[in-house]
């Protein structure tokens, strides 16, 4: 939370309304802070895209998402050597720029006349754009106008402009709990002072909401804080301008193909065969152009993150990807001559997943579960993995595949009841359920698989009721899995003596070094090999106990279950390409055509043109 607000916990009905409306007496709603654009989902994703017949269109990448959040923040800018840049803004309504050879961009916090209440509907929230989209779809259908944001989590808002009084969100979210939609909020801010955005060129300071800045080479350095070492270099243009959550984002809008020399070596490393770097090239330039929507609430196309693809500039390309990019220049994965959704992950554990066992939303023809191997080590019709039988005997296997070798494909992971606990409190409390403060986790069971063995349904027994979580939300609530292709077993072990605790501020390890260590890889925990049962260890401290006290009778004590063991195999979400897996096929011979056929069967690839469909939800 941002030290300029507080956070109220409202969820009011309809019945305690005279209350707020005697509090908004006080806190006079305001205009929201943003003067971004808000949009909704569908129209936004139905808007005609900026693209041109050239095979080099230029997208807007949000490279600083959050500027302002804290009050320290400081950007400099500057330009290569011999050049100057140009700041572009606005004085009174009338267009004005001046040039310089260094910028510097802050803000600082300017206190409002009066509080105001900064609140927005939050219908849903999600791990992943994919299925908030999907959401935000239904919700259009069901007569909601709905909009896509990313304060932190992906979430689905109710169109702010539609319900933009504290009496429609109200009215709206009682109507929403009434028909059973219970886990939609208000999500709501009293606002005492925002940060507002300024630059210094030549020792004068302009505070403007919003400026661009450009240079005649259109390079820009860039480095955080006021200092002389600018170690980021960007292609294109630089454009500051308020976002949704009450700060500001700095924007780069920049050619895709330069935009590629700063994603494929970090998404792939240089050290991949030439055609698994080729592949890469077609699916990360794929990938962005299909994806330009992202971020349309907030007037810019896709970021710099893992929620996009990672983009680091120009500041540390390589040879080997520059020469992939060259040689696939404009070259894009179709299917029906519209762009592909062209999703890959870093390992999939030996098979690919579809779209839907991860996310929600509609199936993609090209994205169907692929056993990522040369030889025939699984028939997936024969033995689906949605068996549970089935899948225990895949995820044994250990050689053959594609991604043999790498540390991800297989792993064995235990963490305790403790840290399990304090990470769904977590995931429950971001999204106010009414589960959030139980008191003990009880059991975790998976419930449903899809064909392609992910976990569909992960139900989750507490003292006080359980919860599911579907697909993708079983990783982000639970720390240990790496990927959704697992299965849990309780650890059971003996109850331990009591030991006498540390005096209180004793401790120096921090929450997030005690949530580190808890969670190990089961092969290295003391005396436990990887396949063997953690009960053994609690018969042997068992009789260790024993025989400490001879003289006392041995007590019929029974095992207590202490923490969850996670077995399974991948590193993220599994759909469409495995980056690991790429690194063997090329090292086979396969081209970057036959790795991406391999991958996407029933694709073709095609110049970037104006009669290829970037995206449509029909």
């Amino acid at each position: 939370m941002n030290r300029w607000t507080y956070r109220l916990g409202i969820g009011l009905s309809v019945g305690t309304l005279s209350l707020m409306m005697a509090a908004a007496e006080v806190i006079a709603p305001q205009p929201a802070l943003s003067q971004s654009t808000s949009q909704s989902a569908t129209p936004a994703a139905n808007a005609p895209i900026n693209q041109t017949a050239t095979q080099n269109p230029e997208i807007k990448v949000g490279i600083v998402q959050r500027f302002g959040e804290n009050e320290t923040d400081k950007l400099t800018l500057a330009p290569l050597a011999g050049d100057r840049l140009t700041v572009s803004f606005e004085t009174g309504g009338e267009p004005q720029a001046i040039t310089t050879e260094r910028l510097v961009i802050e803000t600082a916090m300017q206190p409002l006349p009066a509080p105001v209440i900064q609140e927005w509907v939050v219908l849903s929230t999600h791990r992943s754009f994919e299925s908030a989209e999907a959401s935000a779809e239904r919700w259009q259908a069901a007569g909601i106008n709905a909009e896509i944001a990313q304060p932190d989590a992906w979430q689905v808002w109710a169109k702010r402009s539609d319900y933009s009084s504290p009496l429609l969100r109200r009215l709206l979210l009682e109507n929403l709990h009434t028909s059973g939609y219970t886990t939609a909020f208000i999500d709501s801010q009293v606002v005492t002072e925002v940060p507002k955005a300024a630059f210094i060129a030549d020792g004068f300071r302009y505070a403007r909401d919003e400026f661009s800045i450009t240079s005649a080479n259109r390079r820009i350095q860039l480095g955080e804080g006021e200092t002389n070492r600018l170690r980021d270099l960007f292609a294109g243009d630089m454009k500051i301008q308020p976002n949704s959550y009450g700060n500001y984002t700095l924007v780069n809008q920049v050619p895709i193909e330069s935009y590629l020399r700063g994603v494929v070596p970090h998404e792939i490393g240089p050290s991949a065969p030439k055609n698994s770097i080729e592949a890469q090239a077609v699916l990360a330039r794929t990938y962005a152009l299909r994806n330009l929507r992202r971020f349309a609430i907030d007037d810019y196309e896709i970021c710099a993150d893992t929620q996009c693809q990672v983009y680091f500039g120009l500041a540390q390309t390589s040879p080997k990807s520059d020469q992939a990019i060259a040689a696939t220049a404009g070259q894009v994965l179709t299917y029906n001559n519209e762009l592909v959704d062209a999703l890959y992950s870093s390992t999939t554990g030996g098979v690919t997943a579809r779209f839907t066992d991860v996310w929600n939303g509609e199936d993609r023809p090209y994205l169907t579960p692929v056993i990522d191997s040369l030889q025939p080590k699984w028939d997936l019709e024969q033995r689906p993995l949605s068996d549970e039988a089935n899948f225990r005997a895949f995820i044994s296997l250990r050689g053959g595949f594609n991604e043999d070798g790498w540390e991800a494909f297989r792993w064995d992971r235990k963490a305790s009841v403790e840290v399990l606990s304090e990470t769904l409190k977590e995931y429950l409390s971001n999204r106010q359920h009414p589960i959030a403060n139980f008191n003990q986790l009880i059991d975790l069971t998976v419930v449903e698989r899809a064909p392609s063995g992910r976990v569909q349904k992960l139900t989750v027994e507490t003292d006080i009721g359980s919860f599911d979580l579907i697909k993708d939300e079983a990783v982000k609530a639970l720390v240990p899995p790496r990927s959704l292709l697992f299965y849990v077993e309780p650890v059971m072990e003996m109850p331990k003596a009591e030991t006498p605790s540390p005096e209180a501020g004793s401790s120096t390890t921090s929450d997030s070094t005690v949530l580190d260590a808890a969670i190990t890889e089961a092969s290295e925990l003391e005396g436990v090999p990887a396949e063997s049962e953690p009960v053994a260890i609690a018969q042997d401290n068992s009789k260790q106990a024993n025989t400490e006290f001879p003289s006392e009778e041995p007590s019929e004590q029974m095992p207590v279950l202490t923490g969850f063991r996670f077995v399974g195999g991948g590193f993220g979400h599994g759909v469409g390409m495995s980056q690991t897996g790429s690194y063997h096929l090329g090292e086979k011979g396969y081209s970057y055509q036959q790795i991406l056929q391999f991958y996407y069967p029933g694709t073709q690839l095609q110049p970037i043109s104006s009669s290829i469909t970037f995206y449509s939800d029909d």
